[in-house]
C-alpha cells in the first residue's frame, strides 16, 4: 500500500492512496470527516449502517469518529481528503456515496501536491477554502446495501449474498429459515427500511457494479446473479442506473 498527502495545518488536507487486490483494512476510525473516491476499482466500505460500494467517480464520505473497514476489489488508486468537522456550519453528518464533480477531482489533485505550510492570501489556501465549499453540494447517491442488526436476518441476508443466483422469492427463503413470509417481510421492512424483493435488486445492482469494474463479462455476470439473459440483466441495470452495462462502461472509459 502506497500513502502520501499533503499539509496537516489546515482544515482539509489532502492525500492520494494505491490499493492492492483484495486488500482489507479492518475497523478503524477517524478524528476527521474523511471523504474517499477511486479512480479505478472498487471500493466496499462497512459500517454498522450496512455495506457502502464506491465504483469509479464515485466517493463516500465518512462523518467523524465513524467506525469502518474497507475492502478493495481490483487495483484501486484512491483520492481523498480528511475534514475538520468544524470547517463548515452545513456538512453532512451521515454515512453517503456521492458523485465526485471533475472540478472537485481536479481541486483534490491539486491539494495532494501542497507539501508547505499553507499560508494566508496564497493560492494553495484559496484551493483549499474552494474545496470546503464544493463539500456542501455533493449529490448523494444510493449505492448502499443496509446491513440487519437481528442474528437471524443477517443469517439470511449472508445467506442470499453468498449465492445471487439462486431463485429467491420471499416465501422460498422464509420457509428455508422456518419463518412465515409475513414475518420475514416485516423483519426486512422494520430494520432496512425496505422490502425483501427492493433488497435483493439493490444486492444484485452493487454486485454487479463490482463485476463490472473487475471486468467480468456480463454473460457470467447476468447469470451470476440469476437473470436467464444478459438482455434481462441489462433491463434491470438500465431501470436502476438509467443507462446499460455496455453504456456504463463505455461511459467510464471515456
Amino acid at each position: 500500500m502506497h500513502y502520501s498527502h499533503g499539509q496537516l495545518n489546515y482544515p482539509v488536507y489532502a492525500y492520494a492512496q494505491s490499493y492492492a487486490d483484495g486488500y482489507v483494512e479492518g475497523t478503524h476510525q477517524h478524528d476527521r470527516i474523511q471523504l474517499l473516491h477511486t479512480l479505478s476499482g472498487v471500493i466496499h466500505v462497512r459500517t454498522s449502517e450496512g455495506i457502502w460500494v464506491i465504483p469509479p467517480s464515485k466517493g463516500i464520505w465518512i462523518p467523524q469518529n465513524k467506525k469502518h473497514s474497507i475492502k478493495i476489489f481490483g487495483n484501486v488508486e484512491a483520492r481523498g481528503i480528511f475534514v475538520d468537522p468544524f470547517a463548515r456550519a452545513d456538512f453532512n453528518t451521515q454515512c453517503s456515496v456521492i458523485a465526485i464533480p471533475k472540478l472537485l477531482s481536479e481541486l483534490i489533485n491539486q491539494a495532494v501536491q501542497i507539501k508547505e505550510e499553507v499560508l494566508p492570501h496564497t493560492r494553495n489556501e484559496r484551493l483549499l477554502e474552494l474545496i470546503l465549499d464544493e463539500l456542501r453540494f455533493l449529490e448523494q447517491i444510493p449505492f448502499r446495501l443496509p446491513e440487519p442488526r437481528s442474528e437471524i436476518l443477517k443469517e439470511i441476508c449472508e445467506n442470499i449474498k453468498v449465492d445471487l443466483s439462486k431463485t429467491n422469492h420471499l416465501e422460498i427463503v422464509a420457509g428455508q429459515h422456518a419463518l412465515s413470509s409475513k414475518t420475514l417481510s416485516r423483519l426486512f421492512q422494520k430494520e432496512l427500511n425496505m422490502n425483501f424483493s427492493v433488497w435483493l435488486k439493490q444486492a444484485k445492482l452493487l454486485q454487479a457494479l463490482t463485476d463490472l469494474e473487475m471486468r467480468k463479462p456480463i454473460l457470467n455476470i447476468a447469470l451470476d446473479l440469476g437473470y436467464e439473459s444478459p438482455s434481462a440483466f441489462s433491463y434491470m441495470f438500465k431501470r436502476q442506473m438509467g443507462m446499460t452495462p455496455t453504456e456504463y462502461m463505455k461511459k467510464k472509459s471515456d
